[in-house]
């Protein structure tokens, strides 16, 4: 612990390869303890600019104790951290009210202890500036070269106000755009400050001297959503660390024992309750495993628009159209966390016996995962990149997954996996089907997935980008003259 409270775990070895005085200083912060996407970004662009020129230093928040996935100095190990401890926030009658408050979100889920952003009052907006501001300045924030601030977040209102000579690149993730596409179709009754953080938010992201993206189709959208100069922006993709998630298929015994390690021995899965292990199977559940033509693996939260009762639904469809198993296994839900209908409800209300809550698993797990499934499937019909459908092509998986956003920039339909149009159960259903139907085609989209991943979106090349993108801005250069991607093979000769 650091003087002012924050955890701070070891600077990695690879941080020491040049000369101190040779190297740059970029603060890179997140609202949020680590739960999602944004958080793996983190800790994956944190560890590949270290040899590109560039230390880092990450505030964040932090839940729990050392050892849970939460924790952020567990999480980020190996990285200088500044992590603001939310833990007795989360258990007050009132987070928000606690000292130091709990994180808002971008979603409303009720009874959830981090409130919507749209719902959140100016004093405590003041409050949430406060507190970031101490822990940037906490940091050193003032000395940085540079901030990468990750979604548009009271953090960007701190930075404004009390570091303003420090340049600043913004991160946009996507939840922030749900959460405002939302406002303007009309703020539901409790979301009574809703104009004012979309103003807010609009804000933050036109002072950004490079605004990151997820998608091609982002580009083309953000400038006009969030009036922005379009040569700000900056395609940055997801990618996944290519010495953790590569091919390596699990033979039918070791496939048998994971799952029986996952599902019967030590289960996470959840129900109503949200405690985990409170979803348990028998062995004899997973007698399916033994026959099945294939089986299919989902990863991700349950938030709503990953439309996880939907892909339940589906599923017991499709099997009705099998003459043989072909399980699916939904890995993740954070335990506690869902929005709308629970999938247990929708696997009840379908009776699919073949379909499995694993629970949430940390994130060095997934590739024994990926590597025990012969699918990726992730119906998310707001996915502004996608990077678990990364990880799993780069484990030789092809993916189903919906023509919009994201993932349509990813899937190649016919090549590299399926595209089904978004909340179309059955056309998801044939897809399904499709797949554990045909194994010639479903080995070729594989391989074409493996290829197709590897080549452009490794963590280490898109960190490469990411410097290329930092030098461009403290260095001055104007926009239209810098790089707009992370992606090597799209700016040929960088």
């Amino acid at each position: 612990m650091n003087a002012d409270g924050h955890a701070t775990a070891a600077t990695g070895a690879e941080h020491t390869s040049e000369p101190t005085a040779a190297r740059r200083r970029v603060v890179m912060a997140l609202a949020f303890f680590p739960r999602g996407g944004s958080a793996q970004v983190a800790r994956y662009l944190a560890r590949g600019l270290g040899p590109a020129g560039w230390d880092t230093t990450i505030v964040c928040g932090s839940l729990g104790s050392p050892g849970e996935p939460s924790h952020a100095a567990s999480f980020y190990a190996g990285l200088d951290v500044h992590a603001v401890d939310f833990t007795a926030a989360a258990r007050a009658p009132d987070p928000l009210a606690a000292d130091p408050p709990f994180q808002p979100s971008f979603e409303d889920r009720p009874g959830a202890p981090d409130r919507v952003y749209a719902s959140v009052d100016d004093a405590t907006f003041e409050r949430l500036v406060a507190l970031w501001a101490k822990a940037l300045d906490a940091a050193g924030a003032a000395r940085a070269d540079l901030l990468h601030l990750h979604h548009l977040t009271p953090i960007h209102e701190a930075a404004l106000r009390h570091f303003p000579h420090v340049p600043r690149v913004g991160h946009i993730h996507g939840t922030e755009l749900a959460m405002l596409d939302r406002i303007r179709a009309g703020a539901p009754a409790g979301w009574r400050y809703a104009d004012r953080w979309a103003e807010r938010m609009r804000r933050w992201a036109q002072s950004c001297d490079r605004l990151l993206v997820l998608s091609p189709e982002a580009v083309a959208r953000v400038p006009a959503e969030l009036g922005v100069d379009p040569d700000r922006v900056v395609w940055a993709p997801n990618g996944f660390d290519p010495q953790a998630f590569d091919r390596r298929p699990a033979s039918p015994p070791e496939r048998r024992a994971l799952w029986q390690r996952w599902l019967v021995e030590e289960p996470r899965g959840w129900d109503e309750s949200g405690r985990p292990g409170t979803v348990a199977y028998r062995p004899e559940d997973l007698e399916c495993f033994a026959g099945a033509a294939v089986t299919f693996v989902f990863v991700g939260r349950f938030t709503a628009m990953k439309r996880v009762p939907l892909l339940v639904r589906a599923h017991a469809r499709a099997l009705r159209a099998l003459d043989v198993p072909a399980p699916l296994v939904i890995v993740g839900g954070f335990p506690g966390e869902w929005e709308g209908e629970h999938p247990l409800a929708a696997i009840r209300a379908t009776g699919n016996r073949y379909a499995f809550l694993a629970g949430w698993h940390g994130h060095d797990e997934l590739p024994q995962a990926l590597n025990a499934a012969d699918v990726f499937v992730l119906p998310s019909v707001r996915e502004e990149f996608g990077a678990v459908i990364v990880e799993a092509m780069a484990c030789g998986l092809p993916a189903i997954v919906v023509n919009a956003y994201g993932p349509a920039e990813i899937v190649a339909d016919g090549e590299t996996g399926w595209l089904v149009p978004p909340d179309d159960e059955q056309a998801l259903a044939r897809a399904l089907v499709e797949a554990a139907s045909d194994s010639e085609e479903r080995r070729a989209r594989g391989e074409r997935a493996y290829a197709e991943a590897r080549r452009r979106y490794g963590w280490p090349a898109l960190a490469r980008g990411l410097a290329a993108v930092y030098d461009d801005v403290v260095n001055g250069r104007p926009p239209r003259e810098g790089s707009h991607t992370l992606v090597a093979s799209d700016h040929p000769g960088r």
